[in-house]
């Protein structure tokens, strides 16, 4: 019998990659290509993107993967899909519809995309949050302007009404599984996650809530029956659990487009973190002693941090979790039944970038960087261990005693969800060397991981219980951030069999789930009921492959000793207090100003 293989496609904020897995999990080939982000120089809040530009790049990824591999297109039984969570549009056949203020119209050319990290919803988000909805109950309390709905409610403010009518509006991973079958359903996890769907069952929710889009100024969406977002389940729309199969499978035109055979499987998508969860948290831990292979329930022990861009803090329970300023708890997000907690950080890896590229050292590291023919983190990194000699310091914490940073350039995500909050830097000299670049770099790691110690103690004093943190993305190439994250938050940190691959392995599990179903029932899932009977097999057929999949890497312990431990605990609460001084100041400003 010839072997079966699998295609993960991921979607990030920066790139379109492709990822051919057999089914030990082994990626026999990957391609990447880069997508562009079109800003607006009047307003630093726009961030957009194009689905034609992003299509293309996973078509020629995906026909990339297929011939380094040498494997015929025959022997790859799915293709899952994740993407960013954020919001396309296209009109009812499909084709692009513009977000871009003045450039309104269809058209393969149109920007359709606002990212997620487009921040132009602020009022919209704020009406949404005035509103008292049980919806909000859902989301932390407080929606973030980086969902879908504060989104479609600015373009119902400014888009022209006669495109606005014929729009219809996706969270991205189900425009992408749309594109490649051409089926309408969508998944779960973008609806409850990002589009204010509580699923049905939930304090008597019917999913969609008429009475809140009636408030909130979207009521034509509702007296639509919500067909512009997907539809009621079981009426006029179907709704899946990730790894559902979808439609018939990969059509004609999109088989013609990524290099498949027509039919083959489509899984249901996820958003990209999501996939990083899933390519995650099912391995073992093989550095720690009595580590064995975990169950389903083993699972809700681990926190997931998907860090690159942003980062975003992922943790399963099979009862609902409320954490004020925590996304969530959201149901049937990826496994049915069970819950997610999805925290996160607006700005991780930009951050880093931007603290280093505005010190007046950074062209400097950069050059020296590139005569030895490396990269400037390794720069930094060695200049910080040459300090820590020069200074006959213990351990390199000890070097940034004195400099403190707040991190939220880009507003709060979690656990405050305030889109207003800062950045502050303390401990600023008159100093342009390369030595306060670099210890301006590592205060910058420590307040990462200071944050994330933060959503993880606001997780676990709600009701999580959180022991260990599953790490994916870029920053995972990061040493010296892994053993911050490792002391700061004292859990040991499992680092991922391959940084690059470990999102997009998350999506391929999807692609063969759907293809492990199919072979057991060809059927498509044509109506909600079934989908829903179905379901209950996907769970365990899910984690099944999450299991033999998952490849670990190395773990990271904590190896802090009680002097650092100490000045850890002294930094942790200097960071706290940063918070309540920034919300202090925010407050007399606002009061001096007042009428």
């Amino acid at each position: 019998m010839s072997k079966s293989y699998y295609i993960g496609v991921d979607v990030g904020t920066g790139s379109a990659r492709a990822a051919l897995v057999d089914t030990t999990g082994e990626i026999l080939a990957e391609s990447v290509y880069a997508t562009t982000t079109y800003r607006d120089e009047r307003n630093a809040d726009i961030f957009e993107q194009s689905t034609s530009e992003i299509w293309q790049s996973i078509c020629k990824a995906c026909k990339d993967v297929l011939a380094e591999a040498k494997i015929p297109k025959e022997q790859v039984k799915g293709i899952g899909f994740d993407a960013t969570c954020s919001l396309a549009v296209s009109d009812l056949k499909g084709e692009p519809m513009s977000v871009t203020a003045d450039e309104w119209g269809v058209g393969d050319a149109k920007h359709n995309i606002i990212l997620w990290a487009d921040h132009r919803a602020v009022e919209e988000a704020a009406t949404i949050n005035a509103s008292g909805s049980m919806v909000l109950k859902y989301v932390g309390g407080t929606m973030s302007l980086e969902m879908e709905i504060p989104k479609v409610l600015w373009l119902k403010k400014h888009m022209p009404q006669e495109y606005f009518r014929q729009s219809m509006f996706f969270d991205l991973p189900d425009f992408l599984t749309y594109l490649a079958t051409g089926d309408l359903s969508r998944s779960n996890c973008s609806l409850a996650c990002k589009c204010s769907y509580v699923p049905p069952g939930v304090e008597g929710s019917e999913g969609w809530n008429k009475e809140f889009f009636h408030k909130i100024g979207l009521g034509e969406l509702a007296e639509d029956q919500f067909k512009q977002v997907g539809g009621i389940p079981g009426k006029t729309g179907l709704i899946l659990t990730a790894g559902q199969p979808v439609g018939k499978g990969v059509s004609a035109k999109a088989a013609e487009q990524l290099g498949l055979a027509e039919g083959t499987p489509v899984g249901s998508g996820v958003i990209d973190a999501y996939a990083g969860w899933v390519g995650t948290v099912g391995a073992d831990m093989p550095d720690l002693k009595g580590s064995e292979k975990p169950s389903l329930d083993e699972s809700r022990h681990r926190l997931a941090a998907i860090a690159g861009t942003s980062t975003c803090h992922i943790v399963q329970s099979d009862k609902p979790v409320f954490v004020p300023g925590v996304w969530g708890p959201y149901l049937h997000a990826v496994f049915p039944g069970f819950w997610m907690n999805e925290g996160g950080q607006s700005s991780t890896g930009q951050l880093i970038d931007f603290m280093i590229d505005t010190h007046p050292a950074a062209d400097r590291v950069k050059a020296i960087a590139k005569e030895r023919k490396t990269n400037h983190f390794s720069i930094l990194q060695e200049i910080l261990e040459t300090t820590l000699k020069t200074q006959r310091a213990s351990f390199l914490t000890y070097l940034t005693k004195d400099y403190y940073l707040y991190p939220d350039l880009h507003g709060n995500r979690s656990p405050l969800a305030d889109n207003q909050m800062k950045g502050i830097l303390v401990g600023m000299k008159l100093d342009k060397t390369v030595t306060d670049l670099a210890l301006r770099y590592f205060a910058t790691l420590e307040a990462i991981a200071l944050q994330t110690r933060q959503i993880m103690d606001e997780m676990n004093k709600n009701g999580h219980e959180i022991t260990s943190i599953f790490m994916s993305g870029g920053l995972v190439k990061n040493p010296l951030l892994m053993q911050l994250l490792a002391d700061i938050c004292n859990v040991p940190i499992q680092l991922p069999f391959s940084h690059s691959a470990s999102v997009v392995l998350g999506s391929a599990m999807l692609g063969r789930a759907a293809g492990d179903e199919f072979a057991a029932d060809s059927s498509s899932i044509a109506d909600q009921k079934t989908a829903e009977d179905r379901s209950h097999g996907m769970k365990d057929r899910l984690w099944g492959i999450m299991s033999e999949m998952s490849r670990p890497g190395s773990t990271v312990t904590p190896k802090a000793g009680e002097q650092e431990k100490r000045l850890l605990e002294v930094k942790y609460k200097i960071f706290k207090q940063l918070i309540d001084s920034q919300k202090l100041w925010r407050q007399e400003v606002s009061d001096a100003l007042a009428n």
